[in-house]
């Protein structure tokens, strides 16, 4: 019998199976029964007791990329703390700006708004990545989603105002408005009584009215003039010319405008266009009787446009040198002028040892009716004008005040030294002239209109 039961258990067990002791034969491990013939039949359930080491070491590798990937984690985690503070602040910087366009949208006429929009797109692909990276959907992200979207609706709608320059325009007419403003409180101080040179001299100059920037909308553009007819025929009462350029070395083209109004919104009706072998140099030109008087380089002569003919004409002054100019700019050689006695040209000469020499001009003949000699170096003043038949000079006195210094009567021959300071608006200009239509001085100082009223001493 106990045969036949080893034979029976011998099968089941493996080279790696133990034994069961007798004791537990009893247990859930062992059974027996009988079988059909009488023999008795056990039947042993060994347990599996090898030790599962490719478990354990897989379990092991698992847990070490588990920490692998949380150490990931964090650092982005850490990374993007970052980020958020640097976008943050970002955010907040373009909040401020988007702030400052609605409220004053004078200090970005030129606005970039693609460059908004690109960046507001970039704050919100870095609020979505944030978002997706942390898998939250915390209120902080709806709030920077929501302030996007609104700060994207103020840029668009503020390139909708801005169609066509519209907004440029609105700007300049507000300050248009505001310097007629001014204008109507200096009535009181500047009441001219155009025409009438009863009087001993300038007693005074108001304040500067700065137009605007020129019609090139760059300051670049320093070397120029502008201003009115000085006597303007009939129908182009209202005309005013505009020339500027980058460079006091050239003058190649002039602007015509109908109007003060078209002046502002740089609307000419007329360019004229010097042609080859007529370009100037300098620019103390002026337009008188409807023809610009101007420099004219090659050969160095004072040079004549008619507006109305197109017609070109030029007379050589043989004792005007090339060496004296102002001593804001160069090449201002010739200078010219009209008042309430005519049209005149001012230079200097070798023969007057760089003083300046004024000249009465023939309109008629175009040519030199008298020549005067006055006792200011031409090279120390800042420019030089004409009013009732005095010639003015001008110097610095400082980047914001001009003066007055010198005065010489034509009829007299009287010179004064004078003390007649007035503000400017930036501290270089090169070009100011006096008109007796409305008794104003009109200056281009670095790239600006800028014009002033001028009060006469008539005790």
């Amino acid at each position: 019998m106990m045969l036949s039961i080893l034979l029976l258990l011998l099968p089941a067990l493996s080279p790696s199976s133990a034994w069961i002791p007798v004791e537990d034969w009893e247990s859930g491990n062992v059974t027996a029964s009988v079988g059909e013939s009488g023999q008795c039949v056990c039947h042993v359930y060994l347990p599996d007791t090898t030790f599962p080491a490719d478990r354990v070491q897989h379990m092991q590798e698992v847990t070490s990329d588990l920490i692998l990937e949380v150490e990931i984690q964090m650092n982005k985690l850490v990374s993007y703390e970052g980020k958020l503070k640097v976008y943050l602040k970002d955010l907040a910087d373009l909040t401020f700006r988007v702030a400052m366009l609605e409220s004053d949208p004078g200090d970005y006429i030129r606005l970039d708004f693609e460059l908004l929009r690109i960046e507001l797109r970039e704050f919100e692909a870095l609020v979505t990545q944030l978002k997706d990276s942390l898998n939250s959907s915390s209120p902080m992200f709806d709030s920077l989603y929501t302030e996007i979207r609104n700060m994207t609706l103020i840029v668009n709608q503020l390139e909708t105002y801005d169609k066509s320059n519209l907004e440029v325009i609105r700007i300049e007419f507000a300050k248009l408005q505001k310097k007629l403003e001014e204008c109507q409180k200096e009535q009181d101080f500047i009441k001219p009584d155009i025409g009438n040179c009863n009087h001993t001299g300038i007693m005074s100059v108001s304040k500067p009215m700065v137009v605007q920037l020129n019609a090139h909308l760059n300051p670049g553009y320093q070397y120029g003039g502008w201003g009115k007819d000085s006597k303007p025929v009939r129908g182009y009462e209202s005309m005013y010319f505009y020339g500027a350029y980058t460079s006091p070395s050239g003058v190649y083209d002039f602007y015509l405008y109908s109007n003060y109004e078209k002046l502002i919104l740089r609307s000419h009706f007329k360019q004229h266009d010097l042609p080859n072998g007529w370009y100037g140099t300098g620019n103390n030109y002026i337009v008188h009787g409807n023809a610009i008087y101007y420099q004219k380089n090659s050969p160095f002569s004072m040079a004549k446009l008619n507006l109305t003919s197109s017609k070109y004409d030029y007379r050589v002054i043989a004792a005007a040198s090339q060496r004296f100019s102002y001593s804001y700019s160069g090449y201002q050689n010739l200078d010219f002028a009209a008042d309430e006695n005519g049209l005149w040209v001012m230079y200097a000469s070798e023969e007057s040892k760089g003083k300046i020499v004024l000249a009465k001009i023939d309109e008629k003949s175009f040519g030199i009716e008298e020549e005067q000699n006055t006792g200011v170096y031409k090279q120390l003043a800042g420019n030089a004008f004409m009013a009732c038949g005095v010639m003015y000079a001008t110097r610095s006195v400082d980047v914001n005040t001009e003066e007055i210094y010198y005065a010489f009567d034509t009829k007299t021959k009287e010179e004064k030294h004078l003390n007649i300071r007035f503000q400017k608006f930036q501290d270089s200009y090169s070009n100011l002239d006096y008109n007796p239509i409305d008794q104003k001085l009109y200056m281009y100082n670095n790239g600006y209109y800028v014009s002033y009223n001028v009060k006469f001493n008539r005790d």
